[in-house]
């Protein structure tokens, strides 16, 4: 292992794939998996158990839900990430492009009701992950040009009635991790001018284990109470990183004294805590409420770029991470015994203050505004769709290679996603 090795979260937004589902929360945790609950911003998520999509946020949720049920989502995330070099900025380039132009996204959910007091289900989906693709030539390229993790996550899960009031539940997660870190190298360095850029490409996958636990609870006939716990997951990324036409033979020789025909890198996926209640104001009308807690400063420092002097080379870029915080709310209003419209507005801390912020993870404080409709198509069929913007505004970056000193300066302006879901539920 690289020492020291204090490296970039190589994360940022989502290369989720097939079954990932891609979103922004404070940091890389996803709320929307294309489900009818996106069209609520997260409000109420571990306490509506109106398709099998609940067993994601919280195991207990398909205790509520009769005979067979299937549901499958999916959904498109289009992204406006543009980083604005200032006056500041001491690297030649270009703005990097839109660093995440689209991503589609997937999941299924399945239920099934044993008997009056057992239910068991099964749910593949990604409520992990981000990617971030820039252009090669950007003036951030020695720090990133393409980051990515993804956490795919197959979830076997039972729940248990205990009464008519409450249910526990308990889903064993195992998750597939794909990490991904690549960046130039800088062949000018040491007193060398004129060289063109190296490579560094490192990519490896790994499988965690973790568990999702949940109790749902009927306070009145009104009023509904679900709290859920998912448990941290260990990955580790271990390989040789593919080096390439580096022509600086100082930096080539630093680069091996500094071990980097090897690197393993460790993270954990957060652990995270949620509490939700819906209350049935009337016939027509549900209000839902949310709040979330995940803890990122255990989550670990993860990337891969070089940093060199005339005294050695290593991969190193310090990023504190810290824990975030999330609040919903939302309302349903039934307009006809067929049709169900959906709001939502959440907020989500920052997982980094500001002076600590990344190009290869540039996220902040975020809001979620989400709207969505839900539709009886048939008998034992409803479709939906869900719109979510998440704003993260103005994302100021001052970034600093900590041996060379030369610092990468500008802001994300006016930074937002939309991400466009909608899915099928068939109950038999």
């Amino acid at each position: 292992m690289i020492k020291p090795l204090r490296v970039v979260s190589a994360l940022n937004l989502w290369g989720l794939v097939l079954v990932s589902s891609p979103g922004w929360a404070g940091g890389i945790m996803v709320y929307e998996a294309g489900q009818e609950g996106m069209g609520l911003a997260n409000a109420g998520a571990a306490a509506l158990a109106t398709d099998p999509s609940i067993l994601m946020n919280n195991p207990a949720g398909i205790s509520q839900l009769a005979g067979t049920q299937v549901n499958a989502n999916g959904q498109l995330i289009l992204g406006d990430l543009r980083f604005s070099p200032d006056g500041q900025n001491q690297f030649s380039g270009s703005d990097g492009g839109n660093a995440l132009k689209y991503l589609p996204g997937a999941s299924l959910f399945i239920s099934q009701q044993l008997d009056e007091r057992w239910s068991v289900g099964f749910g593949m989906y990604g409520n992990f992950g981000l990617a971030l693709k820039y252009d090669d030539d950007w003036v951030g390229r020695y720090f990133t040009q393409e980051s990515a993790i993804i956490g795919i996550s197959l979830q076997p899960t039972v729940a248990y009635k205990i009464n008519d009031d409450l249910s526990v539940g308990l889903g064993p997660r195992l998750m597939f991790g794909y990490f991904r870190a690549q960046s130039a190298i800088n062949n000018n360095l040491l007193g060398l001018t004129d060289r063109p850029d190296g490579q560094l490409d490192f990519k490896d996958t790994d499988f965690g284990a973790g568990v999702n636990l949940g109790a749902l609870y009927r306070i009145n006939e009104r009023t509904q109470l679900g709290v859920a716990y998912t448990s941290k997951i260990d990955l580790s990324f271990k390989d040789r990183p593919n080096v390439d036409n580096v022509s600086n033979r100082l930096l080539d020789a630093a680069l091996r004294r500094a071990s980097i025909n090897s690197l393993s890198l460790d993270m954990q996926v957060p652990q995270t805590l949620l509490l939700s209640v819906t209350y049935d104001l009337d016939p027509q009308w549900k209000l839902l409420g949310s709040l979330g807690w995940q803890d990122w400063s255990q989550f670990g420092k993860v990337g891969v770029a070089v940093d060199a002097d005339a005294n050695g080379a290593s991969t190193t870029i310090d990023q504190r991470y810290k824990d975030s915080w999330h609040a919903s709310v939302g309302a349903q209003y039934q307009v006809d015994p067929k049709l169900r419209w959906n709001m939502g507005l959440a907020y989500d801390s920052s997982i980094v203050a500001d002076k600590d912020r990344t190009v290869d993870n540039p996220v902040g404080a975020t809001w979620r505004l989400a709207t969505g409709v839900n539709y009886a198509a048939a008998k034992g069929l409803d479709v939906h769709f869900g719109y979510t913007l998440i704003w993260l505004g103005d994302l100021e970056v001052e970034q600093t290679k900590s041996r060379s000193g030369t610092t990468l300066s500008g802001t994300y302006k006016d930074s937002a996603l939309h991400v466009l879901g909608g899915g099928v539920v068939w109950r038999f």
